[in-house]
């Protein structure tokens, strides 16, 4: 993220009990639209609803890691964006594949399904981005956070206006085209976080537990 590391010194603690309460806030939250959006993209049959669907699915993992490694060494904190910097990639990664896919064998998916539960999806990333907003300059394991809220928002935006787009046309492209907007976000965060986590790793020194003392 340009211009994160001249902010490293305002960035928020990754202990504070506020971020830790927050990642609970939002981990009920994802989880819960997980759901939802897996049932209203079978209805809908839309590509970028289930794309948002597991983006979802995604962020309550991503939450749940965050909670665990919270308070941990940044050594650990570091490993565990840079798993969830590959799951995030590897989530773009499908959702490209089952975009080209739709492309040949996919119909028109239904655009009120899409608009409402996009609007839902869209309340509930807006307001934890917001709550995660003061923590956006911490370390990589904090950004990854941010990150995937801020994403999850701009995807919403996006399956909006591929409603209106599949209204407009009877078409699934502009689903599809919102499908591989989402994966492209995926990506670009997942090498952000992957390239951050690695410089971490890099120049924090190793910890190993203190050698035990022999008993006399």
């Amino acid at each position: 993220m340009a211009g994160c590391e001249d902010c490293a010194s305002n960035a928020g603690d990754a202990t504070d009990p506020r971020f830790r309460r927050i990642l609970w806030i939002a981990l009920a939250a994802n989880l819960a639209m997980f759901f939802v959006e897996v049932v209203a993209s079978q209805i809908g049959d839309s590509l970028s609803l289930q794309a948002d669907a597991l983006d979802f699915a995604g962020d309550s993992a991503n939450y749940a890691i965050s909670l665990f490694v919270a308070g941990m060494v940044l050594s650990v904190r570091s490993r565990a964006a840079l798993l969830k910097g590959v799951s995030m990639a590897l989530f773009g990664a499908w959702v490209i594949g089952s975009a080209v896919y739709k492309l040949v064998n996919g119909s028109a998916p239904d655009p009120s399904t899409m608009g409402a539960i996009a609007t839902l999806a869209l309340l509930v990333n807006v307001s934890v981005a917001l709550l995660l907003y003061q923590f956006r300059t911490g370390d990589s394991n904090m950004q990854s956070v941010w990150l995937c809220s801020r994403n999850d928002a701009i995807g919403n935006v996006a399956v909006l206006l591929a409603a209106v787009g599949v209204f407009a046309t009877n078409s699934s492209l502009p689903d599809l085209a919102v499908a591989a907007i989402i994966a492209g976000l995926a990506l670009s965060s997942a090498f952000q976080v992957i390239r951050l986590a690695r410089a971490e790793l890099m120049t924090t020194p190793h910890q190993h537990p203190a050698p035990a003392h022999a008993e006399v």
